[in-house]
């Protein structure tokens, strides 16, 4: 109790009492909170691992690709998996547990990028030079000079990214979806940590 008084009289708690604390409660929210919080970013990162799988499927058609399916195929499910999912912990999750992100807003532009560009961005600009590969392997389909490399990547390039604009449209509403669940969560646990000095920790 007197240690209590001793932190709110000299101001706001130091940041590794605010982490310390912030833990220790984080088993007092109701089960739903907890797990949405420990196992969202998983969905996320599985939606990713589908965006992958579409863009590789897109770059093996344009390409005409029919071999190597699993080879092409477990790195850009995998991949984009692990990338999602340890981006988000790091941006959003990590600093929402250690009071770092205190703004809504920025939680949920945060969310939204990394659903754009972890779930979507990003297999796409791995599925090329995987499927690229394949195709120059194979002789699937012609494949460029080295002057004209960066030409010819923009325009195999283009048809799949208007395909799949609907699949980056989806990851950054469920990004913003998820970091907005997950800042409403932070200020679940605030409230329990701090009890009536809950704009503290806040501001």
């Amino acid at each position: 109790m007197s240690e209590n008084s001793t932190t709110s009289a000299g101001g706001p708690p130091p940041r590794s009492k605010v982490i310390e604390m912030m833990i220790e409660n984080f088993k007092r929210l109701p089960e739903i909170d907890q797990k949405f919080f420990n196992y969202g970013p998983l969905y996320l990162g599985g939606n990713a691992a589908f965006a992958g799988l579409i863009a590789n499927s897109l770059y093996r058609r344009a390409l005409n690709v029919t071999q190597g399916r699993i080879a092409s195929s477990l790195p850009m499910a995998v991949l984009p998996f692990i990338t999602t999912v340890a981006f988000y912990n790091a941006v959003v999750s990590s600093p929402l547990l250690s009071g770092d992100l205190n703004c809504p807003s920025c939680a949920m532009i945060r969310g939204a990028l990394i659903g754009v560009v972890g779930g979507g961005i990003y297999p796409i600009m791995l599925a090329l030079p995987v499927n690229a590969g394949l195709a120059s392997r194979y002789s699937s389909a012609p494949m460029p000079d080295k002057g004209n490399a960066f030409r010819f990547a923009i325009d195999i390039s283009r048809p799949v990214l208007n395909k799949m604009r609907p699949v980056l449209l989806l990851q950054a509403l469920f990004g913003t979806y998820l970091s907005s669940r997950h800042f409403e969560t932070y200020q679940k646990l605030v409230e329990i940590v701090s009890g009536s000095g809950a704009e503290e920790l806040m501001d």
